[in-house]
């Protein structure tokens, strides 16, 4: 699940409490849905849920997902991110198709469990 765009000046500028991240995350709701079609016509709503953040092991946790990213830029450049980093939170490729220069943080399969209580 995307979270939010990675600018990484913006990273690179602002600790995890600054963070364009953590302001997202305060404020998303998640809503879970049935699928039903690929023509969408109707959806069940399963399960609204927001982000614990108030659980002091999932902050440490994102916390530090977001230092990792922070520390790649720093060190090897933004190019160098990658999906394979993170616990809750990692960065990976957004836009069409193989080859796109962008990154965006997401939310792992299992932080999403987590959140909607699955």
């Amino acid at each position: 699940m995307a979270i939010t765009m990675i600018d990484p000046v913006n990273v690179l500028q602002k600790e995890f409490e600054e963070s364009h991240l953590l302001t997202k995350l305060k404020k998303i709701v998640v809503c879970a849905r049935m699928f039903e079609s690929r023509e969408e016509n109707s959806s069940l709503l399963v399960r609204v849920s927001t982000f614990d953040l108030d659980n002091p092991t999932v902050y440490q946790q994102v916390k530090a997902d977001y230092d990792i990213v922070r520390e790649t830029i720093r060190d090897k450049g933004f190019q160098a991110l990658t999906g394979k980093m993170g616990v809750l939170v990692q960065p990976r490729t957004k836009g069409p198709g193989h080859g796109s220069t962008s990154r965006a943080f997401y939310a792992r399969k299992s932080f999403v469990t987590q959140i909607l209580n699955l």
